[in-house]
């Protein structure tokens, strides 16, 4: 019987956790997922009982399985079936566009009028003309579609055809060589020897950082004489 009451009562806080979650809004869990920040508080604060529960320990334990479980369960529900996403994590609200500002989208996403204005100044907007839409995405982080006239230049925008970036690879750190990297990318300690020597150096101890690209695209960091 304590066991299927304390089942019920895990069910029921984790109930009561979604609506006042849902209730405060999502402008508390930025960046993270809705049920992933509800689920990571509660089970940490569930594993922070169970670690001074010697009497039973079972009871935590047992409450931090229901929360896992359910949470692992909505998961594949909204994984199976899209639709239900809205009902579990929200939608994302668009606060302004085409220089209208949408006051009751505002009050739906829980924020006023100055929190929207400091959110668009962290990302460099101070003059809202220069925002085209304005979204407030479900992970309760704003996104920003500047108008035509202020969004950076582009390659495209002046018909050039840059060569394509590729990721660097680290082959020296803090002056020592990385041979299973050297190897991956396919390259042996005398040309990397070679390299270090068109930059004037001659030991890899003298070297914080250096990394390498697939088109061999070398980048070296020297150490200076007072790091030594």
């Amino acid at each position: 019987m304590k066991f299927v009451m304390l089942c019920l009562t895990a069910l029921g806080s984790f109930g009561v956790l979604f609506l006042v979650a849902k209730f405060i809004g999502h402008k508390q869990i930025a960046q993270l997922d809705f049920f992933d920040y509800i689920t990571g508080i509660t089970i940490g604060s569930i594993a922070a009982e169970m670690a001074t529960e010697l009497e039973e320990p079972w009871k935590p334990l047992t409450a931090m399985v229901i929360y896992g479980g359910i949470t692992l369960l909505l998961s594949i529900i909204s994984n199976k079936f899209p639709r239900t996403r809205k009902y579990l994590n929200g939608t994302p609200t668009i606060l302004m566009d085409h220089g209208k500002l949408y006051y009751k989208n505002l009050k739906k996403a829980k924020l006023d009028l100055s929190e929207f204005m400091v959110m668009c100044r962290q990302q460099g907007y101070f003059d809202l003309t220069n925002i085209q839409t304005a979204v407030f995405e479900y992970t309760g982080k704003l996104t920003i579609l500047p108008v035509s006239s202020q969004r950076p230049v582009t390659p495209n925008d002046m018909h050039l055809s840059p060569e394509q970036e590729l990721l660097f690879t680290e082959l020296i750190m803090d002056g020592r060589i990385l041979e299973d990297n050297l190897k991956r990318m396919g390259f042996d300690l005398n040309w990397l020897n070679k390299q270090l020597k068109q930059h004037h150096i001659y030991s890899p101890r003298d070297v914080i950082l250096a990394v390498c690209d697939q088109n061999q695209k070398f980048v070296v960091y020297k150490k200076e004489s007072s790091d030594n």
